[in-house]
């Protein structure tokens, strides 16, 4: 509804893991080469972790949209609360296969054939379990035991589990120091610093389209202040902060409107100075209203907003 507004085509801060906002970040690029090497020479079982929002899903996304898909083939198992046999089931539909027998040596049967198939054809064959710090001991055993499945020198199938910093906990118990050691490499994302968040918003408006500056640098300090840095955050303040400054006729997002918007959804900034450090003059421009994506904006915050930022009908 704010597109044509700001002058962009996009959305360029949905909640949706859209490869192409991936923000390359010295982290980013580290996880990513390590997925891609993991993948492309078959080490057989990755692991990735990161707290959440930090962006695992989308770079997953992007890791597996860059290979050819001729080439390599993936199943992604977006929920991982299931027993095995289910997990099998899932993952020879994602292949496109049809399970032959619904029985745990009857399918892995199945799928053993077919990874050979794909292996002689020079075919990579990728599963992605996400949000497996939910999976059970039980399941993750059982996967683990997939990575039995290869040739002499090969491993027909490459296992990257995706979740997060509770994963890393749970595989240091001592029932899984098996599957722990089969581990070939760990990738970790992690939160953005100040200047990595400025950058991250101005590269997403960029890719969606923008031609100027949509937020200022104090809205964009108090935005990673809020969002201690995590792109979800970033993503859900600068989205109704969009939503709130083309209610109001704002082609420049202020501190004062950004700061509205994280008192309505109940966000608490991680450093100091406090928010009082954005007033101007005698109003509050963080009042509390509840409603962050309507125009009954208190009257003393709204004549903190620049009149000149707004659009001229």
């Amino acid at each position: 509804m704010y597109k044509r507004f700001f002058g962009i085509e996009s959305n360029p801060f949905s909640g949706s893991p859209d490869p192409r906002f991936l923000h390359m970040m010295p982290h980013t690029r580290e996880a990513l080469a390590a997925l891609e090497y993991g993948i492309t020479t078959r080490k057989g079982f990755i692991v990735l972790t990161g707290e959440v929002g930090t962006g695992k899903t989308t770079l997953l996304r992007h890791v597996l949209n860059s290979f050819n898909p001729e080439l390599v083939l993936t199943s992604f198992v977006f929920n991982p609360r299931m027993d095995f046999i289910d997990f099998l089931e899932f993952v020879l539909c994602d292949f496109g296969l049809s399970p032959t027998a619904r029985t745990k040596s009857g399918m892995l049967i199945q799928l053993n054939r077919w990874l050979i198939e794909r292996f002689w054809h020079g075919q990579t064959c990728v599963v992605v379990v996400d949000e497996a710090q939910n999976l059970s001991c039980d399941l993750m055993e059982e996967i683990r035991l997939l990575t039995n499945l290869e040739t002499s020198s090969e491993k027909l199938l490459q296992i990257v589990i995706s979740g997060q910093p509770e994963l890393e906990e749970k595989l240091k118990q001592d029932d899984l120091r098996q599957l722990r050691q089969r581990v070939a490499l760990w990738c970790r994302t992690q939160a953005l610093t100040h200047q990595q968040t400025v950058s991250y918003i101005e590269e997403r408006l960029k890719i969606a389209g923008a031609v100027q500056p949509v937020f200022t640098e104090d809205a964009a300090t108090l935005i990673h202040r809020a969002s201690a840095g995590i792109p979800r955050v970033i993503n859900l303040i600068c989205e109704h902060s969009m939503i709130l400054a083309y209610v109001e006729e704002l082609l420049r997002i202020p501190a004062a409107l950004v700061g509205a918007v994280i008192q309505d959804l109940d966000l608490e900034l991680t450093t100091s100075p406090c928010l009082s450090a954005f007033d101007q003059g005698d109003g509050d421009p963080l009042t509390h209203d509840h409603s962050p994506l309507s125009s009954n904006i208190n009257a003393k915050r709204l004549s903190t907003w620049t009149e000149g930022e707004r659009r001229d009908l």
